[in-house]
């Protein structure tokens, strides 16, 4: 019986070939997810396309196997008949023949899974323990004195390193340090000559390459040995190894990674032409310096030149200006006399027009004290004349003069002079002042 789950829709008694394999294809892309799948590659046929038809299998079964042109043209390495590889996959179906078949979407020789795991598992211990931190990198000198190559005498890598430095600065030293880069013994070599470059200190940088290659060619720069040798090593390392989509735990280590041997060779050694244009550049700076320099002193010889002066010729100038001077000098006194001299004369003039006549002045002081002697006797007549009079105004005003005519004063008991009777009462006493003496009385009697 057929579930329904997996056709969905209203159940049908008759199917079509293409609706029935186009839901088996839904149903096998839907429950199978992306899986990788290992096994021997045989018929194995490129069309012109680019696409690559073969099938997997193994002692017991085989499937169907397409790889398309835009996945597997990133692959280094060509698939033949009889290779074991693994692959990962889509599994789906193939709808215009009804095939069930494998989607290819990668594919590693066996056994490369294992060491991209391995692979990884190193790396994230390495970086764990900062190992690749910026800051354990040392700096490439730009102008280095002597190169060492760490690599096979026998790879194509060195003839490409030999000839890079050779057009970029064919007088700088290279000393290569041999050892094989695939196979058992290439690990302990590797490490062998990175110790042997550090105790002869020879070289300024080193640079450890070869050529490209699979995952297995290139595993002896993924051991831990070589990448802790590289940490440690105290010269700057270059690793130009493989291809520039190559990448190795070496690379990593490395104080600079290059894409490739050839580049690694560019990065360790300055280009001869940009040197020759910097010193062309530096030289013409410092010829157009000087230039400017002796220029600057030329000027100041000359102007040295019109100020230099015979000691004879110098004094000669020195007595004409002192005689100059002398002149001025003689000239300055006889005008400042002759100023002096003008202004005695106007003063002179001054005092003869404005002498006083004294025996003039003398009868003219006594005439005025004559007449302000009379004026004073007269005055003083006057003012006696005036006071008599004011005397006699005084005398009659006086109530002494009035009390002697038998006149008296009343004071209330206050001391107010009594003017009316409507400021006492009867029982009151009043105080009476008289020329002579005063008395005391008490009002027994007051008309109103």
């Amino acid at each position: 019986m057929i579930d329904n789950d997996l056709f969905p829709g209203p159940r049908k008694v008759l199917w079509r070939v293409d609706e029935l394999n186009r839901n088996v294809r839904t149903i096998l892309e839907q429950t199978f997810p992306l899986l990788w799948v290992g096994g021997e590659i045989s018929n194995l046929k490129c069309y012109p396309s680019g696409h690559w038809y073969f099938s997997l299998k193994d002692n017991n079964a085989q499937v169907r196997c397409v790889m398309f042109r835009h996945k597997n043209m990133y692959l280094d390495w060509i698939p033949q008949d009889g290779v074991q590889v693994e692959a990962q996959a889509l599994v789906t179906l193939y709808e215009a023949r009804g095939e069930f078949q494998l989607t290819i979407e990668q594919l590693r020789r066996a056994g490369a899974g294992v060491l991209f795991e391995a692979f990884e598992r190193l790396k994230a211990r390495l970086q764990q323990e900062g190992l690749f931190s910026p800051g354990h990198k040392l700096p490439i000198p730009p102008y280095p004195r002597q190169i060492g190559v760490i690599t096979s005498p026998h790879t194509a890598a060195l003839k490409d390193v030999l000839t890079t430095l050779q057009q970029r600065l064919p007088s700088l030293p290279v000393i290569i340090y041999p050892a094989p880069v695939q196979g058992k013994e290439a690990t302990t070599a590797i490490v062998a000559a990175l110790q042997t470059a550090t105790q002869r200190n020879e070289c300024d940088v080193l640079i450890l390459c070869r050529g490209g290659g699979s995952i297995e060619d290139l595993w002896v720069f993924n051991e831990e040995v070589v990448a802790r040798a590289i940490a440690a090593c105290p010269i700057p390392v270059i690793t130009g190894i493989g291809h520039e989509t190559d990448f190795t735990i070496a690379d990593f280590v490395a104080d600079v990674r290059a894409p490739t041997p050839t580049g690694a060779a560019q990065l360790a050694a300055p280009d001869r032409q940009e040197i020759l244009h910097h010193l062309q550049h530096w030289q013409r700076r410092l010829q157009q310096t000087m230039d400017r320099h002796i220029e600057r002193r030329m000027q100041a010889i000359d102007l040295l030149t019109h100020r230099l002066i015979h000691p004879g010729e110098k004094i000669r100038h020195q007595l004409i200006h002192l005689s100059q001077l002398h002149n001025r000098l003689l000239r300055a006194w006889e005008r400042l006399l002759e100023i002096y001299t003008w202004r005695i004369e106007i003063l002179k003039q001054q005092m003869q027009s404005v002498k006083p006549a004294i025996n003039t002045r003398k009868k003219h002081l006594q005439e005025s004290a004559a007449r302000l002697q009379r004026a004073i006797m007269y005055r003083l007549e006057n003012l006696q004349t005036q006071l008599s009079r004011h005397q006699q105004h005084l005398a009659h005003l006086n109530p002494k003069a009035v009390l002697a005519r038998g006149y008296s004063i009343a004071y209330t008991a206050s001391g107010e002079i009594l003017q009316n009777s409507q400021q006492i009462h009867t029982g009151d006493n009043v105080r009476l002042v008289f020329a002579k003496g005063s008395a005391r009385a008490n009002i027994t009697e007051t008309n109103k």
